[in-house]
Order: structure tokens, then sequence, then C-alpha cells
């Protein structure tokens, strides 16, 4: 769903109604922090529904908050020179919803993402296709009013 834009309420409730709480133990901190984003998308996205995991929303945000941001030379690079230009922003400025943005202004929700060559996917046209996680932060972002 992530990289066709595509989403639907009944989907996600087959799908994640059916995870007992005997098998939540069998889910990594990776898999934890992914269903994080999962949940974000769909309180964005349907506002009105409860999430089915949502006795396990604080779980799902801990996970997701515990991975460490990894900066490229790349995104320092550009950091640096935006603050050598007076464009003062937060470096790995983290979101309410436990996002990591590159570079932010939170009071005007300006965010600059860095994405290296591991963000996309190649294609025989030479074609830089953003990947399903990408596409879905960007999404998320976006919908966050970001």
């Amino acid at each position: 769903f992530a990289c066709i834009d595509w989403s639907n309420s009944d989907f996600f409730i087959v799908l994640l109604s059916s995870v007992n709480r005997e098998y939540q133990d069998l889910f990594s901190s990776e898999n934890l922090s992914q269903l994080h984003q999962v949940s974000l998308h769909f309180e964005l996205q349907f506002p009105d529904q409860t999430f089915p995991l949502a006795h396990m929303q604080a779980e799902l945000l801990t996970a997701f908050k515990s991975q460490e941001p990894r900066p490229s030379k790349l995104q320092r690079e550009v950091a640096t020179a935006l603050t050598r230009i007076g464009w003062d922003h937060v470096f790995e400025f983290v979101t309410e919803e436990g996002l990591s943005i590159d570079m932010a202004q939170p009071n005007t929700m300006t965010a600059i993402e860095i994405d290296g060559p591991s963000h996309y996917l190649s294609s025989k046209e030479k074609q830089r296709i953003e990947n399903g996680r990408t596409k879905f932060k960007s999404r998320l972002l976006r919908q966050l009013g970001w």
C-alpha cells in the first residue's frame, strides 16, 4: 500500500485484527516500529475508526522512537551549509508522532529530507523512483502538515 498510495480501512482491520495478544511477543522492535507507522497512517486516513492494535500504541511508539537516527555525511554537509547561509533549523528533529526529519524549522513546519541512493529504486529508464519506505514517510509528513 505504501508504494501505490492505496489505502482501505477494511484491509487494515481484517489484517491486524487477526493478531492475537499471544502472538504480539513475537514482534521484533523493527516490526513494532513499522506498525507504529501503519497506525499513524490509519489514524490520519481514517480518523473516525479505531486502529485494530490501539491497545499496543504505547509499545509501538516506544519501539519507533528507540531507533537511533543515522545521519549521512551528505546530510551533515547540507546542514552545515544551511547554517552558514543563515537558515536556522533543528538537525534530526523528531515530531510528536516520532518521525525523524533530517532538518526542520518546527515553527513553520518546514522540512528538508536528504535522500541518498538507498531511498530510491532503479528503473530500466534510469529514473529515480522513491522506494516504499521513503514514499510512505513523505506521505505521512505531508498528512501531518509538513
